[in-house]
């Protein structure tokens, strides 16, 4: 008999369900939330409220396109958090609801987790996926983390940002910038054009493997102050070369940990995650670092790299074959480690 999973995603600002059937995906359905945009960032209530409208039409479009009846799940999974706690209540709740009426488990997922176990969804039955262990770099706007993954359940942090994680300096530099929310796909596109040598931005000098991005946050804001005195117009003469060098420092900083995780953990394989994991200059260079060492790199697709359903049900489908559910009374959470 085939284990089909519901996966609900509603951690942030997109609600998303996702179906796979025996560990390969059938569909994966986001509806973004365009209302945060005039604001700069999101808006928890608006969030929840997008959720409340999106989540019965997201789920409903999910099991369609995946091609079977609602009486054909073997469970739901659903992001407990961290994240938002209104929007994580939205999902938690619709979850409970759904399973009492089809009368199936429930199996909550640590959204980090999913990030991380994004590797193993397939499409295919001979689709490669990464062997245990290896390190994971899980990148986005909340987190930035080194992770060593030893099974899916058993996941060690070696390191993470103690103040603001990379997603973070790419999006509050491009704010600086006057680029719209959200910036880091922004900063990609204008990298892309512009010279990453032209200027030089402070980095960190934090202790083992964790991370800091507020020093890199702030010197970039004093290069842009300190200039604009002199010339009004400078962030809009220099937008590319901006973005380019900041990318550029962004990523020295994140492969400088990951370089020191792999030579003391001697993994030979690399996987990225999260949102930042959708950057162009990110995906090069892990792929161009792993390629120098011999190491197998795992690079997601841009559709797994963003909050999406899809990862919260292969971490569900993984949590089922070992009988891990998850009791009614649980509730969300806003913070949380691996």
């Amino acid at each position: 008999m085939s284990t089909i999973i519901l996966g609900i995603e509603s951690s942030c600002d997109d609600t998303s369900a996702a179906i796979i059937k025996d560990g390969i995906l059938l569909s994966n359905v986001i509806a973004s939330q365009s209302v945060h945009e005039e604001y700069g960032g999101v808006v928890p209530e608006l969030a929840s409220r997008a959720h409340q409208q999106n989540i019965v039409p997201v789920v409903d479009t999910a099991i369609k396109r995946a091609g079977i009846e609602k009486s054909d799940l073997s469970a739901i999974a659903f992001t407990r958090g961290p994240g938002l706690l209104g929007s994580l209540l939205v999902g938690t709740s619709f979850a409970k609801g759904l399973s009492l009426g089809l009368r199936i488990p429930i199996v909550d997922v640590n959204h980090l987790h999913g990030h991380v176990l994004s590797h193993f969804i397939r499409r295919e039955p001979n689709d490669i996926v990464p062997e245990y262990p290896f390190i994971c770099l899980l990148i986005s706007g909340g987190n930035s983390q080194i992770i060593l993954v030893k099974n899916y359940n058993d996941m060690e942090v070696l390191g993470q940002t103690i103040d603001d994680a990379a997603g973070e300096a790419f999006d509050k530099c491009a704010k600086v910038m006057g680029l719209p929310y959200p910036g880091g796909p922004h900063i990609d596109r204008l990298a892309a054009e512009g010279d990453a040598t032209r200027f030089k931005f402070s980095k960190p000098h934090i202790p083992e493997l964790n991370y800091s991005f507020s020093g890199l946050k702030t010197s970039f804001l004093y290069t842009l102050r300190d200039a604009k005195k002199l010339d009004p117009d400078f962030i809009e003469k220099n937008k590319a070369d901006l973005a380019a060098s900041l990318q550029r420092t962004i990523i020295e900083i994140l492969l400088d940990k990951l370089k020191k995780a792999v030579d003391l953990t001697g993994v030979k394989t690399v996987a990225i995650g999260g949102g930042v994991s959708a950057n162009s200059g990110v995906r090069q260079a892990i792929a161009d670092y792993c390629a120098s060492r011999g190491l197998k790199a795992f690079i997601p697709e841009r559709a797994f790299t963003t909050d999406n359903a899809a990862m919260v049900a292969i971490a569900g489908y993984y949590k089922y074959l070992a009988g891990d559910f998850c009791h009614y009374d649980a509730v969300p959470y806003a913070r949380i480690t691996i």
